[in-house]
C-alpha cells in the first residue's frame, strides 16, 4: 500500500514540522560542532540559489550534517540525498559578492526534456515548495538510511528520514553545495549578467 505525505516544506522548521524532540535536536548540533557530520570536501561557503517548476525523485534521504571551507570553518546544512531525479526548468544562480553581477544556469526548460541527476547530493540553508513523499518514514535512525543514494546517509544515532519518491512543485533552495553522480542538462545555457541588481533565479 502506497502512503503519500503533502504540504508545503521549509526546512529551516524541518525540526519543529517533524516533531523531533528538543533534546535530539540539541544532539544533533553538538556532532555538527564537533564535526561528526562533515561532508569529504571543501566548499566555497558562498550560498547559490536553485529553483524548478518541478523535482520528481525516486529514493530519497533527509538527514542534519556540516560542510567545511577551505579555512576549516563548519556550517550547517540539511543534507538531501535523491538517488534519481528530474527537474523541470532548472535555474541556479551565483550572485558575486559586493556586486551587481552574477552567473545563471539554466536547464531543461524543454517540454519534456528535464534536466537529469543520479546521486544527487545537496547541502541545503532552506528550501521551500509544494511536497508530496510516498511512503515516507520520519525519525528514522540517519545512520540507516538507503534510499537517497550511495553517500545518503548521517551519523548513527542522528536523527533522519526517507522515502520512496518525492516530488516538489515550485521548488526554491539556498544551498552550499551540491554533487552528483550524474548530471545531464539537456538545453544548458550558462550567463554571466550584469545591472544595476543581480539576477537570480528568485
Amino acid at each position: 500500500m502506497t502512503a503519500a505525505v503533502s504540504g508545503r516544506t521549509n526546512w529551516r522548521r524541518f525540526a519543529l514540522a517533524a516533531g523531533v524532540p528538543v533534546v535530539a535536536a540539541g544532539g544533533l548540533l553538538v556532532m555538527m560542532s564537533q564535526g561528526a557530520l562533515a561532508a569529504s570536501f571543501a566548499v566555497s561557503g558562498q550560498d547559490f540559489k536553485i529553483s524548478a517548476d518541478r523535482l520528481d525523485g525516486t529514493g530519497f534521504s533527509q538527514y542534519g550534517g556540516v560542510v567545511k571551507d577551505a579555512s576549516g570553518k563548519q556550517i550547517p546544512v540539511s543534507m538531501s540525498g535523491i538517488a534519481n531525479a528530474e527537474l523541470t526548468n532548472l535555474c541556479q544562480s551565483v550572485h558575486v559578492k559586493d556586486s551587481p553581477m552574477s552567473l545563471t544556469i539554466t536547464a531543461g526548460t524543454e517540454k519534456g526534456q528535464p534536466a537529469e541527476a543520479t546521486n544527487l547530493l545537496i547541502g541545503m540553508k532552506d528550501l521551500s515548495g509544494d511536497a508530496t513523499f510516498t511512503n515516507i518514514n520520519i525519525g528514522q535512525d540517519a545512520g540507516t538510511l538507503t534510499k537517497g543514494g550511495a553517500d545518503a546517509k548521517g551519523e548513527t544515532g542522528s536523527f533522519g528520514q526517507q522515502s520512496d519518491k518525492i516530488l516538489i512543485d515550485g521548488l526554491k533552495q539556498t544551498a552550499v553545495s551540491t554533487t552528483a553522480g550524474t548530471f545531464k542538462l539537456t538545453g544548458l545555457n550558462l550567463k554571466l549578467n550584469f545591472g544595476s541588481a543581480p539576477k537570480e533565479c528568485f
